[in-house]
């Protein structure tokens, strides 16, 4: 999410911020701006939308510097604004800080800044490390400015918790520019007589393809003619630099061929910072009451497309965890059919836009039934979150591809937690048994990160089965919506049919369509319904079917008895499973579409964003 650029150099910095915030536009954003230090001081210039307006204001005010920072924002805290737009600045306008990630304890620094009688301008968490660099300044001494600034810098960094990259600008110091990498993309781009700081490579490549790129927790200096790198403990870390070979439309996806394929990759990250809200307290985060919590009884999910496939996981964990009645409607459905009026309900209203209009239809039934309404929604801001009383988002950054991947999996985290809140809150599940769920939960980056060595093997697999007319999708219990899932994600980036199932229900005919050759891809981890999965794959074989289970290691050896190929992902707890198993559905859609040439990212006929019924 978001986009830094920096320049520092013999030439003016507007130019150079202004062409990398464009590179930069792929990211996503609702906001820009920029910072220079001028002879006076620093000239700040603020736009809201595109980076067009920005470019347009520079051009009014004309601002000269041979340092400066720049930034396109995506919004977390607070609405998208101008108040809100990077840069931000301390109280005396000298510091000037832009960046990306979260800043989990921004309310408590914040409070503690206030006491000391700093005065704030914006809602955001970002203001917070302007400010505490001002304060820091007053507590260090050092032998020039340069060094003063990077001592509070590091003394600044060790205060903040949570995952951030930021760039900073002093007054006082007119050809230094300082960054911070921790859990978010920083690079450093070196040119002759110039140095660059960005967020990601596009944002220089024009300029020079020697690049630095900083690992988490080390600090980075940079003048003109240099990029010195400090590790945690202040010394002098030696980091290469790397020759960048990709052109500028591969460089924006990172280097992968697509967005789609990057955004499978960038799933870890996005577990990551979104399950960062739930270590909070959850009701406070809903803006309910924990008493309000306890009296819910029956929830409606509704969402459209992969989201809907989102919810129809959820309603697993709700009435599991929660046990609350669950009811999980397609949103165009919900609209028009007759919904009894009933006490303490919860509509629960899912899309990662926040602007699906049929989802939004849906809500605004919700709210003329007298049901209270929570959005989960990655777009801070959008008509969906206007329309709830409380919103839970999923921080994935903006999600390029017409195919959801990485909103998905977020959306499918973000139902378990609140699903399991809500459990303990109404004491349908102990304390012990919220802390192991809770644990489990937090442990999924990880696994997902594991999960995606599985690539070559589905890449290799799919060499087999790419051109078959007919694919079918089976899996039970919750992993039931991720065959449908991963038949929609074939069906949308491929164009070929394929169809989703319940395991159980290929007997009562769907097996019809099972002739020789057809791939048959099964959801099966090794849990109490693997036996039963077994006898599906017997099934389907005994048809002539080229089947594939996606298993787990307890159960590839069993498997392999029963089915052709066994693509093997890391075991979870039987609730989680669901978010490994669809990677691999992910990295097969992806393959297959790839080996067939289509447009991955743009898929005939779609759209992102449904805004029309």
């Amino acid at each position: 999410m978001c986009g830094i650029i920096g320049y520092v150099g013999a030439k003016n910095s507007v130019p150079f911020l202004i062409e990398g915030l464009k590179k930069l536009e792929y990211r996503g954003y609702d906001s820009a701006g920029l910072a220079v230090i001028e002879k006076d001081g620093v000239r700040r210039i603020r736009a809201v939308g595109k980076v067009a307006e920005l470019e347009k204001a520079a051009l009014l005010a004309h601002p000269q510097g041979c340092c400066g920072i720049g930034h396109t924002r995506w919004a977390t805290h607070g609405k998208p604004s101008e108040e809100n737009s990077h840069p931000h600045t301390d109280c005396s306008g000298e510091i000037v800080v832009v960046h990306n990630g979260i800043i989990e304890n921004f309310l408590a620094l914040k409070e503690k800044l206030l006491t000391l009688g700093h005065k704030f301008q914006s809602e955001t968490d970002t203001e917070v490390i302007a400010h505490l660099i001002e304060e820091n300044l007053k507590h260090v001494r050092a032998a020039t400015d340069e060094e003063r600034l990077f001592r509070a810098v590091m003394r600044t960094s060790n205060e903040l918790q949570g995952a951030f990259a930021y760039g900073v600008l002093w007054s006082h110091t007119p050809q230094q520019i300082i960054g911070v990498k921790n859990q978010s993309p920083l690079v450093v781009g070196i040119g002759k007589g110039e140095t660059f700081l960005a967020s990601d490579v596009p944002a220089f490549l024009k300029y020079t393809n020697k690049a630095l790129f900083l690992e988490d927790g080390q600090t980075v200096v940079l003048t003109p003619q240099s990029a010195q790198v400090y590790g945690m403990d202040g010394k002098e870390a030696k980091v290469k630099p790397t020759k960048i070979s990709w052109d500028q439309k591969t460089a924006e996806k990172g280097g992968y061929a697509h967005f789609m394929l990057k955004e499978i990759y960038d799933q870890p990250q996005a577990l990551e910072d979104t399950l960062r809200t739930a270590r909070a307290d959850f009701a406070r985060i809903l803006g309910l009451k924990t008493e309000d919590l306890r009296k819910i009884k029956k929830v409606y999910l509704v969402a459209c497309g992969t989201a809907y496939h989102a919810a129809l996981v959820g309603k697993y964990y709700l009435e599991n965890f929660a046990g609350v009645t669950a009811s999980v409607d397609l949103a165009s459905e919900f609209k028009y059919r007759t919904i009894p009026p009933s006490k303490d309900t919860l509509c629960i209203a899912i899309s990662q836009s926040g602007e699906t209009a049929d989802t939004l239809g849906a809500v605004k039934k919700a709210k003329d039934l007298g049901f209270k309404r929570l959005a989960i929604c990655n777009v801070l801001g959008s008509g969906l979150t206007r329309a709830c009383n409380s919103v839970f988002y999923t921080h994935c950054g903006p999600e390029i591809s017409v195919a959801s991947t990485k909103a998905f999996t977020s959306q499918i985290v973000s139902l378990y937690a609140l699903a399991i809140f809500l459990g303990h809150a109404s004491g349908n599940i102990s304390q012990s048994v919220f802390n192991k769920l809770y644990k489990e939960l937090m442990a999924v980056p990880k696994a997902v990160a594991e999960t995606l060595n599985i690539e070559y093997d589905v890449r290799h697999l799919t060499r087999k089965v790419y051109k078959a007319p007919r694919f079918i999708f089976l899996g039970r219990n919750v992993d039931f919506p991720i065959a449908l899932e991963g038949a929609l994600k074939l069906k949308e980036i491929s164009y070929s049919c394929a169809e989703g199932f319940a395991a159980g229900e290929i007997k009562h005919g769907p097996i019809s369509v099972i002739d020789k050759g057809t791939p048959v891809v099964v959801l099966m981890p090794k849990n109490h319904l693997f036996d039963k999965m077994l006898s599906a794959c017997q099934e389907c074989r005994a048809r002539g079917a080229f089947v594939v289970a996606v298993t787990t290691p307890d159960g590839k050896a069993e498997a392999a008895t029963v089915t052709d190929k066994q693509i093997v992902v890391p075991q979870a707890s039987e609730y989680l499973q669901p978010v490994l198993d669809v990677v691999a559905l992910q990295f097969f859609a992806y393959w297959v579409a790839k080996r067939l040439g289509r447009d991955i990212d743009q898929p005939r006929n779609l759209a992102k964003s449904v805004t029309v019924e």
